[in-house]
């Protein structure tokens, strides 16, 4: 990792709580310019108050969006372009699509999906499309995507995707995280990616989180507590989700899924070509975008 990364910018979904608040130290410890990204208005300010005092070499910014809202999400890119113009950045040299979700029961979102597949999967699909000429424009840029070992032993209900007629909240974000290294090696064979712009998908372990503990029934609350105590911290999680964003000797490596800054083999089905394009292309569908390599 870098000693520094002060002529570098990244933008972090999820920055206030978790491994993506730790990530935004990381990078905030690093002399980064960060936009972070968070649901709160009020917990946005806190954070970002927060990181610039302790980290007063670095640029800290936040921007607020309801990922699971496909309208926010494209306002959010507006409004990371209109930061990135406020303070003379012309590049993106990272986007970190950390933000997820974990619902019990089924829930739809006011735009009419599933809000697992809308956190977890159409967002950081969307986002990713919104900041691509930032991206581009950048000497070598990362997409990291954060997923879960959960992708394994899974594969996709094409009849079914948002489990409407047979949810069941685990498969639910199983899907979710085997969507997101799907659209990531995906994203990769699209043309002229190999090298310029690369993703990765970032395996962040069993980690103590909160994340199973909001608007959650009471049972699911106390499995997800009882389960998080083998977990490690988000500092630790997030050293590997930093590492595959800043790192340069792995520009141009082949492996698309890290656990602890180390590769590892993903779910086969997760690098089925047919698969990828599926699943793009439906992601197109979902998020009203014209077809085409972008």
């Amino acid at each position: 990792m870098d000693a520094t990364l002060k002529d570098k910018t990244f933008v972090l979904t999820g920055a206030t709580s978790g491994i993506g608040l730790a990530a935004a130290r990381l990078l905030a410890e690093q002399s980064a310019f960060l936009i972070g990204v968070g649901r709160s208005a009020e917990r946005c300010a806190e954070v970002e108050r927060e990181l610039r005092s302790t980290y007063p070499q670095a640029q800290v910014t936040y921007c607020v969006a309801d990922l699971s809202l496909q309208k926010q999400v494209r306002k959010l890119g507006a409004d990371i372009q209109a930061k990135m113009a406020e303070y003379q950045r012309k590049y993106l040299d990272g986007l970190i699509n950390n933000a997820g979700t974990f619902t019990y029961w089924m829930t739809i979102t006011s735009e009419g999906f599933e809000m697992q597949w809308a956190v977890n999967h159409l967002a950081p699909f969307l986002l990713t499309h919104e900041l691509l000429p930032l991206l581009q424009a950048a000497p070598a840029a990362r997409v990291v995507t954060v997923s879960s070992g959960s992708h394994y032993h899974t594969r996709l209900k094409w009849n079914d995707i948002q489990l409407r007629h047979a949810y069941n909240c685990l498969l639910a974000y199983k899907q979710t995280k085997l969507a997101n290294v799907l659209f990531t090696a995906e994203f990769n064979r699209r043309p002229g990616r190999q090298s310029k712009l690369r993703a990765f998908a970032a395996d962040p372990g069993l980690v103590y989180t909160d994340m199973g503990l909001k608007a959650n029934p009471r049972l699911a609350r106390w499995i997800w507590a009882l389960r998080r105590r083998a977990g490690v911290t988000p500092e630790q999680s997030a050293r590997g989700v930093v590492y595959l964003a800043t790192e340069p000797s792995i520009q141009y490596s082949s492996e698309i899924y890290w656990k602890d800054c180390h590769p590892k083999a993903p779910n086969r089905y997760a690098l089925d070509e047919k698969a990828g394009r599926s699943l793009w292309d439906l992601s197109e569908q979902m998020c009203v975008m014209d077809s085409g390599d972008d």
